[in-house]
């Protein structure tokens, strides 16, 4: 007995010298090893293996397929089996049908599918040493129509190789700073169709595309051999490797590293070896994070800092004062508070809420040092105006908008605009079904729509529901905050702006009139709300400069012939669609921005306001008797039932708005009975307009709100635990800034009516967020506000790598399973950079609130 009991101890020692020796092995190993996440990592390298995949909704968002991310920044993705050498955002996407990871082999198996073709590559990645071996598999040969289309693809990020080289068999080359070719041109029967047939190339009837030759072709090639920090090599045993410069089809393009697929052949058809150089003891500089803007002197003031997940929390922070004479004065020390690990990156707190003393100052945290910030007690006063003053002006649709010498665009679509046809697949997620819903046929023009509206985004499309969601943001801000800033000339009758020019009118009013010309205009011309407002070919949604060029300007005639002009109309198929089918949410979204709207334009347009109030009275009745159904039990339609709590949140908001304008105690009625469905529903969602309704109901009303408060404030709470933040952050394929403002107004709205019951921290949190506390950098998410803000980013002007002043990006994109980014060197990922007007009214609210609860 004594003796098996001493072989047990010897059993269990040398299991634990195995065990501490497979952990040294993982620690100091070199080796790329699959870790619990499902990805290839060592210190400085990862290989992600669709980790990503490709959504549908906006096709190729250069976010999926096989990724590298090098030294901290991801400079490789879309690695698969793609139908053309440098794939655009709308060419045919793989569908993953399975993905295996094994990590007792270090490999990891994914197979795609391309349905219209019936084909289904296997890709399969696995380690070895340092590097990995990708290779593709064909259990059936090539379909024919794919034979010298199909190919094994890895995208590498354009601006993270300028000025850097290249050797393809040991040839040298240089990145190219700007796409000069080559291309071919060849006939259109040659080309794998984009996303339901439509193109993004105008061939002006020619019946031809665009194709891009390789700049390089070998065995071996070599990327950026003098960067350490970027130096990849790639070596094909299986058929050549290409590299092309996918920016002379797209600017949004990548360079391209390709081997096409053989035909007739089955088994392994494509196998390269993927090396990336990693520095020695790499880890990632800590990221100070702190509000650009600075912080007011009373506020809650925290710096989070983000550390290499192999890295220490240093012992403390100091905070230091800058002197008039340019020297820093020490005036505040503290330890920083461990918080621990989100997603990659390990956190810190420094929180310095004592100081009050106002002034620039910087943060040191050992050997790194912030750049300068102010405590003021008008930090947030003014912050606000560049995006009303210059953003918005900029996206003005049917005006011409001047800047000083600047001119940002002429006077676009005085076309608009025709009716979308129907059983139609459009591409931004617009469609029409097998009816117009309304009077007009296809392609037929509806009349008095080239008034009014706002861009929508990066593109020049208008879309009704954001629409909405900009009216009743600036509505809420001029009622709640009575802002009265005027830097901005809008001439309507004369469709011109100019910006820095004041007129003597609000220019928040002058917004809401702009917004509401083209609501009024499609309710009034077809009768209720519209999906939107977009061109009809993809070549055109694509367009990147002046917005006046995208279109003639002249309204189509088909008895013209393409080319032929008479008076104002052209044989020109170029003007844009409306898409009509009827969304009862949508028009519940409508009639609130026009109630709303009738109170900020009452005594500045007392015409349009009448029309305003009026069409939102007649449209709530006429919704009522077409939706047939009551919103709060079950819909016996599945397409309103998916739609429902949509539904719910927006006709509370009409009842609500139509209440507040007329008192007509029918919208108060039909909101009470809503209110509680809809708090049970989404109470997140609805919480701010149930507290902003405590003035309509009595005592009892407010009472019965408490357990609904008290539940959102737990909601509110768990935040400071999920993430160092201590905000709301979104993970879905579009960064969540928008998400996380709307969630800081609504922390207002319930800290107005319940001061006791919610900090007003969550607030500040949320705009700090926006202005520097987040992850993967510190800028300023507002371009132009801020010490250090956006520079590059998603707007008309992307392709110039420039910003408009006072847009608001998404932000932080959170890329599955653990990989936080916003690149400040590339601005066409959409998900990270695209400026959307909903984003950057609801901005403006919240910059007015956290100064009215701070200066207040």
């Amino acid at each position: 007995m004594l003796e098996r009991k001493g072989i047990g101890k010897k059993v269990e020692f040398l299991t634990l010298v195995v065990i501490i020796f497979i952990i040294a092995l993982n620690v100091f190993s070199q080796d790329l090893i699959i870790n619990n996440l499902g990805y290839f990592e060592k210190p400085g390298l990862n290989i992600l293996v669709f980790s990503n995949r490709y959504t549908g909704y906006f096709f190729d968002e250069k976010t999926a397929g096989i990724e590298i991310i090098h030294h901290g920044v991801r400079v490789a993705q879309g690695g698969g089996v793609r139908l053309q050498p440098t794939p655009e955002q709308w060419d045919l996407i793989p569908r993953v049908e399975k993905r295996i990871v094994n990590r007792d082999e270090n490999s990891i198996e994914v197979v795609l599918c391309y349905e219209q073709f019936d084909f289904h590559p296997r890709i399969v990645v696995k380690s070895e040493g340092e590097s990995v071996k990708i290779m593709v598999y064909l259990d059936e040969p090539l379909p024919e129509r794919l034979v010298g289309h199909a190919g094994l693809n890895l995208e590498f990020l354009p601006s993270a190789y300028f000025e850097k080289t290249f050797l393809m068999d040991n040839e040298p080359g240089i990145f190219p700073l700007y796409p000069t070719g080559p291309t071919v041109v060849k006939p259109i029967r040659e080309k794998i169709r984009q996303f339901a047939g439509h193109s993004t190339f105008d061939d002006r009837g020619r019946g031809e595309f665009i194709e891009p030759l390789p700049i390089a072709v070998g065995n071996e090639l070599v990327i950026a051999p003098e960067d350490p920090y970027r130096h990849i090599r790639i070596k094909s045993e299986k058929g050549k490797l290409m590299l092309y410069d996918g920016r002379n089809l797209a600017q949004n393009g990548w360079f391209v590293v390709r081997t096409v697929l053989p035909a007739e052949k089955t088994g392994e058809v494509v196998k390269w070896t993927l090396w990336a150089n990693t520095v020695k003891k790499w880890k990632r500089e800590p990221n100070i994070t702190f509000s650009q803007v600075g912080y007011h002197p009373l506020q809650e003031k925290i710096a989070v800092i983000e550390h290499d997940k192999d890295d220490k929390v240093l012992k403390s922070a100091v905070l230091y004062k800058i002197n008039p004479d340019g020297t820093h004065k020490k005036v505040f020390k503290k330890d920083v508070k461990e918080w621990g690990l989100f997603l990659r990156y390990r956190y810190g707190i420094f929180d310095f809420s004592e100081v009050q003393d106002t002034g620039l100052f910087i943060i040191r945290y050992g050997k790194y040092t912030t750049n300068p910030f102010p405590i003021s007690r008008d930090v947030y006063k003014k912050i606000w105006e560049p995006t009303l003053g210059i953003f918005f002006p900029v996206q003005m649709d049917h005006m011409f908008v001047n800047e000083a010498y600047r001119v940002w665009h002429g006077l676009p679509y005085m076309d608009d605009a025709l009716q979308a046809p129907i059983n139609h697949v459009h591409f931004d997620g617009y469609f029409m079904r097998d009816t117009t819903d309304t009077k007009y046929k296809p392609f037929e023009r509806i009349p008095g729509l080239n008034v009014g509206g706002w861009f929508d985004a990066g593109d020049f499309d208008i879309q009704t529901g954001h629409h909405c969601t900009a009216i009743l943001n600036f509505v809420d801000t001029w009622e709640i905050f009575k802002v009265d800033y005027d830097q901005t000339y809008i001439d309507q009758k004369n469709r011109y702006v100019d910006i820095h020019r004041p007129d003597g009118k609000p220019d928040i009013l002058q917004q809401i009139e702009h917004g509401t010309l083209q609501l009024v205009a499609q309710m009034k011309n077809i009768g209720h709300a519209v999906r939107g407002i977009v061109v009809g070919n993809l070549h055109q949604y694509t367009h990147l400069g002046d917005a006046h060029s995208i279109t003639d300007g002249l309204m189509y005639d088909s008895t013209l012939a393409p080319g032929e002009v008479k008076c104002n109309r052209s044989g020109n198929m170029d003007d844009r669609w409306v898409f009509t089918n009827k969304d009862p949410a949508l028009n519940y979204h409508t009639i609130a921005a026009l109630a709303a709207a009738y109170r900020a334009l009452k005594d500045f347009n007392d015409e349009l306001a009448a029309q305003c109030i009026s069409i939102a009275k007649s449209a709530w009745i006429s919704q009522h008797e077409e939706t047939g159904w009551d919103v709060i039990s079950e819909s016996p339609h599945p397409w309103y039932r998916r739609y429902r709590i949509y539904m719910i949140n927006n006709e509370l908001r009409a009842a609500f708005e139509l209440y507040k304008t007329t008192e007509d105690k029918q919208y108060l009625d039909r909101f009470e009975k809503l209110v509680w469905v809809a708090l049970d529903s989404a109470l997140n969602s609805n919480i701010g307009i149930a507290v902003r309704a405590i003035p309509f109901f009595s005592g009892e009303y407010k009472e019965k709100l408490i357990s609904y408060i008290e539940k959102f404030s737990r909601y509110c709470e768990d935040f400071k635990e999920e993430n160092p933040f201590g905000v709301l952050i979104g993970f879905r394929p579009w960064a969540g800034n928008h998400e996380l403002m709307e969630w800081g107004t609504t922390c207002y709205h319930v800290y107005k009516a319940f001061p006791d019951l919610l900090s007003p921290n969550y607030t500040i949190r949320s705009l700090n967020y926006v202005l520097g506390m987040h992850p993967y950098s510190n800028l300023s998410f507002v371009s132009a506000v801020g010490v250090k803000s956006k520079k590059v980013a998603y707007g008309g002007n992307r392709a110039d790598f420039s910003f408009i002043a006072g847009g608001v990006v998404p932000g932080v994109l959170m890329l599955k399973p653990d990989f936080p980014e916003n690149k400040e060197d590339w601005p066409f990922l959409w998900g990270e950079n695209e400026y959307v007007i909903s984003t950057c009214s609801v901005y403006i609210f919240l910059a007015n609130a956290v100064n009215d609860l701070l200066v207040h």
